[in-house]
């Protein structure tokens, strides 16, 4: 493994913030849309790490200076590949660029996996979590977090719901959006392909407003399903409601009206778990 002497070798030192590789650090800390960027923004050790253990490709890796080599001895139990370029920036240039109020001192450009809906419907008992307007970033990368967790085979976020690629968002995931198929797919192609493939689409509600649900203990998880998460504030539209192939509730015997977004896929996420480990 090289030593911070040998690495030393490979260091640019940057002092300028205009520098064109801190403008693209900072420009893809910035982005957004919903289109899959060609390089993804990170910031921090641990993600840093996830990265590499998903195989991903590093363009270039950033540390803040520090006088006792601290940042730099940091990336030495993460066996870098050799040829990763690193760019050494001063205190003020490193926090201009990155997004965090704290900053770790380590940053890095990724080039981001891509997946298909295809994917996304794989295997013969696929598991697909759909998103409809999720605006949250914490919320989403949750559920992505949840997804990897519980086996889901993937994640459909449709128009409205945040990028994975969102830096909050891809925080909030701790690595599992480098892993997990998530695609940014309009309803009526995402619809269609789950129909194609006999898929029954349960949509979560509460069931304090919808009785006629059926409580997720009792459903059937056990066998293909598409599970359709709503809005954190205003739950799923009428359209798509019409849309599902049933609806299903968490049996909720506390005085609350409906539970986070997350939180009620990370239940449910759960519970087809649970049903799969028993058949």
């Amino acid at each position: 493994m090289p030593t911070v002497s040998d690495r030393s070798r490979l260091i640019s030192i940057v002092q300028s913030r205009q520098n064109a590789r801190v403008r693209e650090l900072r420009a893809a800390f910035a982005q957004s849309g919903r289109e899959v960027p060609e390089v993804v923004a990170l910031e921090g050790e641990h993600l840093l790490l996830e990265a590499l253990r998903s195989g991903l490709r590093l363009r270039s890796v950033f540390i803040r200076t520090d006088p006792d080599h601290r940042s730099l001895r940091r990336l030495e139990h993460l066996e870098l590949p050799p040829a990763v370029p690193i760019v050494s920036l001063n205190p003020a240039v490193f926090a201009s660029a990155v997004e965090t109020e704290s900053p770790q001192g380590i940053a890095a450009l990724v080039e981001t996996p891509h997946f298909s809906l295809a994917e996304v419907l794989s295997g013969p008992r696929p598991l697909v979590l759909i998103a409809a307007a999720l605006q949250d970033p914490g919320n989403f990368g949750t559920l992505v977090r949840s997804a990897e967790a519980f086996g889901a085979t993937g994640v459909i976020a449709l128009p409205g719901t945040v990028s994975i690629w969102n830096s909050k968002a891809l925080r909030a995931s701790a690595g599992s959006a480098f892993r997990v198929p998530v695609i940014s797919e309009k309803s009526g192609p995402a619809f269609a392909a789950i129909a194609e493939r006999n898929i029954p689409i349960l949509a979560a509600v509460p069931h304090s407003t919808h009785p006629e649900a059926i409580p997720c203990t009792r459903a059937n998880l056990a066998g293909p399903a598409a599970l359709l998460i709503g809005n954190e504030g205003s739950g799923l539209s009428a359209d798509l409601l019409d849309r599902s192939t049933g609806r299903i509730a968490i049996p909720t015997p506390g005085p609350v009206e409906s539970l986070n977004a997350a939180i009620a896929a990370s239940i449910l996420l759960y519970e087809a778990s649970r049903q799969r480990a028993e058949r």
